[in-house]
């Protein structure tokens, strides 16, 4: 899935698509017209304020369409960090204090969320992941007995683009009785999501991630599930989150959707990539190979000298954007702590390797010569690299 939206030369040279995408032209047009018909707030009862009804109820409308679920399960929100907390603490409103279960590989959002709950007296277990970033399925259903009421886990991972087996993962919370919250922000747009057909409860997602606006998000609630609103206001939303519609950035989003799911997958061109990287000295894989257990437009990498030395992710980056490269990495929402990622540690790998990673996202706009040009900076800043006298310099 994807589009191929306008051809900018400026994003030839840009595989970050994991930390944010351009907002598509289309989409600016949408957001363009909506801003110029559907300006006022959609709450008032004169004829500008029904515009702007009658436009957030077709943006409703369409990514209800795209996604499978029903107009009353969703929920608008700022973004996915908000629709995170909202989820998990929104639905832990309901309950007893008792056990969230979480992966070993979250976003640093859903860290953060649960341990707020622990502020609120629940108790916050992590399950490990193998090599390639997958849940220990078993070791999860161990943990699915009460206390444990909640589970969050990452559909795709940013850092290693590992696809968890939702279905399974749901199928066991399903038959425990316990809630489960899938963070599918890397995933929407990406893989097609039916929402109404998938196990579980409470799904979140943002925009911005398929060329669409910053600022808006979107949390799926199952039908029927109590949601405690984190932000009073005007009831807007079902009572589930306060504050006035952006219509405007929610017709941009409508738009990103429809085009993501309208076009192929990025897949094709990712293995093709993958292929040409691997021949290069010194770089290998990290996460899953290509196939269904990983998101389509994502690689992710570990880099060496020859002699099998550790080069700093890093000052490759650094290199690469001097050389009018956009990469990353890792996360670029936690890219001011360690050198060494936490995702990279949890799948068994050393301090060194993990501070040698290197993220590649790929856009729709992307084409065999952007490849091309890819592969040939990132030798040279290879070579810039080990010519470095210290290379782990962070």
């Amino acid at each position: 899935m994807g589009h191929s939206g306008s051809r900018v030369p400026a994003l030839a040279s840009y595989f970050d698509t994991s930390a944010t995408t351009p907002t598509a032209t289309e989409v600016l047009e949408a957001m363009a017209l909506a801003q110029a018909t559907a300006w006022a707030n959609p709450s008032s009862l004169h004829a500008p304020g029904l515009a702007a009804a009658e436009q957030l109820e077709r943006s409703r409308l369409s990514l209800a369409e795209g996604l499978g679920c029903e107009l009353d399960e969703l929920v608008v929100t700022s973004g996915g960090t908000e629709a995170i907390h909202l989820a998990l603490l929104g639905a832990a409103a309901g309950l007893t204090p008792g056990r969230l279960v979480i992966s070993a590989v979250e976003h640093p959002a859903t860290l953060a969320a649960a341990a707020q709950l622990e502020q609120r007296g629940w108790s916050v277990q992590t399950v490990p992941v193998d090599r390639q970033g997958l849940l220990d399925l078993d070791a999860l259903a161990g943990l699915l007995a009460p206390p444990t009421r909640l589970v969050s886990v990452i559909w795709g991972q940013n850092e290693v683009g590992s696809l968890q087996p939702i279905e399974a993962i749901g199928a066991l919370c399903r038959r425990a009785g316990v809630l489960l919250h899938v963070d599918a922000v890397q995933v929407l747009g990406h893989l097609p999501i039916t929402f109404r057909q998938l196990p579980l409860d409470l799904l979140s997602g943002a925009a911005h991630k398929l060329q669409g606006p910053r600022g808006v998000g979107l949390l799926l609630v199952r039908r029927g599930l109590a949601l405690q609103a984190q932000l009073g206001g005007g009831g807007q939303e079902g009572g589930r989150r306060g504050g006035t519609e952006p219509v405007v950035l929610l017709s941009g989003f409508a738009k990103a959707l429809e085009l993501s799911c309208a076009t192929p997958s990025l897949a094709p061109l990712r293995d093709s990539l993958l292929r040409r990287l691997l021949s290069l000295p010194g770089v290998r894989l990290s996460g899953p190979p290509p196939g269904d257990s990983r998101l389509p437009h994502h690689l992710s990498l570990l880099v060496a000298s020859e002699t099998g030395l550790p080069l700093s992710g890093r000052n490759l980056v650094r290199e690469l954007s001097r050389q009018g490269f956009a990469l990353s990495s890792g996360s670029a929402c936690s890219s001011s702590g360690s050198a060494a990622s936490p995702v990279l540690r949890a799948l068994g790998y050393s301090e060194a390797d993990a501070a040698s990673g290197l993220r590649i996202s790929l856009g729709p706009w992307h084409r065999a010569a952007d490849l091309d040009a890819l592969v040939q900076a990132l030798q040279m800043a290879l070579a810039a690299s080990v010519a470095s006298e210290h290379p782990l310099t962070a």
